[in-house]
């Protein structure tokens, strides 16, 4: 089932569809059409996702996303009609980006320590969004079926790489790799941590600390 957000922009996009995707020929071909409304849902949500990170949810509204997209006045209203359109776009773009790519080669250790290394540098924006949707999901059921699903694919893709690796208890031993990860990345972006956050090494080294004491390697 699609959130709300998006329903509502493809409806925006159905409409915009109907208004200016016949060619001059009265031939319809809605290709680029879709490509280009796929991008700007990705630009809107990406603007607000920066916009949550250095205003916190009392900044975010649809002019403020405009301003820090580039975009005309009214550009994300046409797409997430409402706020709650437009913070379930968000947090379904989140989920998106918070997904781990395919395992390269290297150690698991060195794969673990490095999503938790790209969450606190190149994805710092992306997770202090992501900690002020935790708490608004706390409030809004809507969001919390998103936010969670998103946690539960990473556990998902952690018990699959742990399974692979030999644990014993794979199910379990996910939910350990994961909690410190994501206590890892808290304390180095928002906690006391973030006066001196961890490197890729040492977080590498404490990677394979925490899989030699479940008995993975």
């Amino acid at each position: 089932m699609q959130p709300q957000g998006r329903r509502q922009a493809a409806d925006a996009a159905a409409d915009h569809y109907r208004v200016h995707g016949a060619s001059s020929t009265g031939v319809e071909n809605s290709t680029p059409v879709e490509c280009g409304v796929v991008d700007r849902l990705d630009v809107i949500a990406d603007a607000a996702i920066e916009v949550i990170a250095a205003e916190g949810m009392r900044g975010l509204t649809h002019r403020a996303v405009d301003r820090a997209a580039g975009l005309p006045v009214g550009s994300t209203s046409y797409y997430a009609r409402t706020r709650a359109a437009l913070l379930e776009l968000t947090i379904a773009r989140i989920v998106a980006l918070d997904q781990p790519s395919a395992r390269p080669a290297g150690s698991l250790a060195e794969f673990i320590a490095g999503y938790a290394f790209e969450a606190i540098t190149a994805g710092r924006t992306r997770m202090l969004a992501r900690y002020e949707f935790a708490l608004e999901a706390t409030r809004r059921p809507e969001l919390r079926a998103v936010y969670d699903e998103g946690g539960l694919q990473i556990r998902r893709l952690a018990t699959s790489a742990l399974e692979a690796a030999g644990s014993s208890s794979a199910e379990r031993h996910a939910r350990v790799v994961v909690d410190w990860m994501e206590g890892t990345i808290f304390g180095a972006l928002a906690g006391t941590g973030s006066l001196a956050p961890p490197s890729l090494e040492s977080l590498v080294e404490s990677a394979r600390e925490i899989l030699a004491g479940l008995g993975v390697e």
